[in-house]
């Protein structure tokens, strides 16, 4: 994101719900990247959240489509790679449950806290108070959308994408279990 910044404050927000409902009414499957459309199909099931936007994170070079989802291979014969990051945006209601689960996206960057942020982006902000940004992107490029990275690099940002996403899907699967107990 070109404008991260650092986590805001929730603010009072009467209109989620309308938010909500205009934002997930027209969202397909097609607009979400093949991996992850489980994931962001069930974060918008949780009553006090809602995605915003997303992107699997995309590894280009040579003459790969700059959408594929095949991982890295595992040769070296690639010197550099265009990495597109990975990130979901989401939109938290300030209620007790949205506040529960911004402590526990909070949690996520700990799994690798030079390569993954949470905070905010401006401009997501300025359009849905209350927007949150989880990013996979080495620390010194996580205000750009693209980085250039060595292959070696790639390969380490790769498999954090890939945890990153376990644990959401972990932490997502912990919020979902307390809806049914309620």
């Amino acid at each position: 994101m070109k404008t991260f910044t650092q986590l805001k404050e929730l603010a009072r927000n009467p209109h989620f719900a309308v938010q909500k409902e205009n934002c997930t009414r027209n969202l397909t499957n097609e607009m979400i990247d093949d991996p992850i459309i489980d994931l962001v199909n069930r974060f918008n099931k949780l009553p006090y959240c809602f995605t915003l936007q997303s992107c699997y994170g995309h590894f280009v070079y040579d003459d790969k489509d700059s959408h594929d989802f095949d991982p890295l291979p595992t040769t070296y014969a690639i010197e550099t790679v265009e990495y597109r990051i990975a990130y979901l945006a989401l939109c938290i209601e300030n209620s007790a449950s949205g506040k529960d689960l911004l402590v526990a996206l909070k949690e996520i960057p700990t799994l690798d806290p030079t390569n993954i942020q949470f905070g905010c982006a401006e401009w997501f902000w300025k359009q849905q108070i209350n927007s949150y940004v989880l990013q996979v992107e080495p620390d010194r490029f996580k205000h750009h959308d693209t980085a250039t990275l060595d292959y070696a690099e790639a390969l380490s940002i790769e498999k954090i994408r890939n945890q990153f996403f376990g644990a959401l899907d972990r932490l997502l699967g912990n919020e979902l279990q307390k809806l049914k107990t309620a």
